[in-house]
């Protein structure tokens, strides 16, 4: 596994659906607890606010989804507490055939940024995890759960 990028990781695949149909999907708050393994049974405190366990430590971790439908990119906000988020993540859905796919396919990628504090450990797992998160995504998204 090459971790060469010790500043931003990203990882994506080919989903045969509409690049609408994951955006919104990539855009839910609650439906980010079915493939996000450091957020795990989320719940929702206010309207763009969310908390989950991670799979990994045990801990919480909070969550704003902030969507942007024109450009299909959703920042993650994320952090231990409600006041200490970052923008550490990203969603980005392209259509199809801006990559030389079929029209009601799309291409999802996730990318995170990594903290200066962030342990060479902690950074492995989360590039790890990102790549298994990609194979739940496409399912969750194509099976239309």
């Amino acid at each position: 596994m090459d971790f060469a990028d010790q500043y931003c990781h990203s990882a994506s695949i080919l989903v045969d659906r509409a690049a609408e149909v994951a955006f919104a999907f990539m855009s839910d708050g609650l439906k980010q607890a079915r493939w996000a393994l450091g957020s795990w049974d989320r719940r929702k405190l206010a309207d763009d606010l969310f908390v989950g366990t991670s799979l990994f430590n045990g801990r919480e971790t909070y969550v704003r989804p902030v969507a942007d439908a024109a450009q299909m990119v959703v920042m993650y906000y994320v952090g231990p507490a409600p006041d200490a988020l970052q923008p550490h993540n990203m969603a980005r859905v392209v259509r199809g055939p801006v990559v030389g796919h079929g029209p009601n396919t799309c291409v999802v990628t996730l990318m995170t940024w990594r903290a200066a504090d962030t342990p060479d450990e902690r950074w492995r797992l989360t590039c790890v995890s990102h790549k298994t998160e990609m194979y739940m995504i496409r399912h969750l998204i194509e099976s239309g759960a």
